[in-house]
């Protein structure tokens, strides 16, 4: 039996993939998680053979939590769960040693071989996301200037920012008017959005 972990946030999403992999007759999900920051617990507890990980979710994403998961529970494999239209997210799994993918519009049939082959250690990926990924580039941004884009993104003032991030209002500007200027925006919002497009916050 191949032991699986599924992590995904959104609850009926998480019941399907559930209810889909139960029908099969050598696959078993022995744990159902709902934050990041629950994976590598509920594998150290359960011991599956494979992780299912949504890409974003609460506490931490999944490829964060894959990286852990690869050092605390070495004989886990990760099978990413992504959108097609997320090729930083992508192109950052793949620098981060991730070799199984699949599309969330993928056909429901897939899911069940996709876990069967990350079991086996054999790699998954969807040729076009890949491509995709690959053309869209790593992100321009510096863990600092990403990390302030990401605040922006909630809504919070270079003030509250600067506090949250120890730096002063000042240098949070400077980071903003340098993702807005290496994202190609016309403005803050703009940047935002084509950060949040390809998958970089």
């Amino acid at each position: 039996m191949i032991r699986v972990l599924l992590a995904e946030d959104m609850h009926m999403i998480r019941a399907a993939l559930g209810a889909l992999l139960r029908l099969e007759p050598d696959i078993e999900v022995v744990a159902e998680v709902t934050r990041g920051d629950e994976i590598v617990d509920a594998a150290l507890r359960f011991r599956p053979d494979v992780a299912v990980l949504d890409i974003e979710l609460p506490g931490i994403d999944g490829i964060t939590a894959s990286v852990e998961l690869r050092e605390k529970v070495p004989g886990c494999r990760v099978l990413v769960l992504t959108a097609m239209g997320q090729p930083g997210q992508v192109h950052r799994a793949l620098a981060e040693g991730i070799e199984a993918f699949l599309v969330k519009d993928a056909p429901g049939d897939r899911l069940a071989d996709a876990v069967r082959r990350t079991a086996q250690g054999l790699r998954v990926l969807d040729p076009e996301l890949v491509a995709s990924a690959l053309a869209y580039g790593a992100s321009p941004l510096t863990p600092r200037e990403t990390a302030v884009l990401k605040e922006a993104a909630r809504g919070a003032p270079a003030e509250e920012i600067a506090g949250r991030l120890h730096l002063s209002a000042g240098t949070v500007r400077n980071y903003l008017t340098n993702a807005v200027s290496k994202t190609g925006a016309r403005n803050k919002v703009d940047a935002i959005r084509i950060a949040e497009d390809a998958g970089w916050i």
